[in-house]
């Protein structure tokens, strides 16, 4: 089974923040009860500035899937599961 690998760019603890990483949650454990591996790690970039610069991160809150390539980003809180799931490359259209 392959891992999913996902990292969650966050600037500092805000409100929006916050929702998107409980909305990354949410939609982590629905692909866990669907039997796939996924790993998390949540950067913020005021206190990992390299990081943000390495990836080119230009505005927060942001998800990229790191594995199974191809690479794919989406910006924003999170909040439309299916479309975040879509855009991410994790479900069919």
């Amino acid at each position: 089974m392959t891992t999913i690998v996902l990292h969650l760019y966050i600037a500092g603890v805000t409100v929006t923040a916050e929702r998107a990483i409980d909305n990354l949650r949410r939609f982590v454990s629905k692909l866990e009860e669907n039997g796939h591996r996924v790993d998390v790690e949540v950067i913020d970039i005021l206190e990992r500035p390299q990081l943000a610069e390495d990836e080119r991160i230009l505005a927060t809150p942001v998800v990229i899937k790191k594995l199974p390539l191809p690479s794919r980003r989406i910006v924003g809180d999170l909040s439309e599961q299916d479309k975040v799931l879509i855009g991410l490359d994790l479900k069919e259209r």
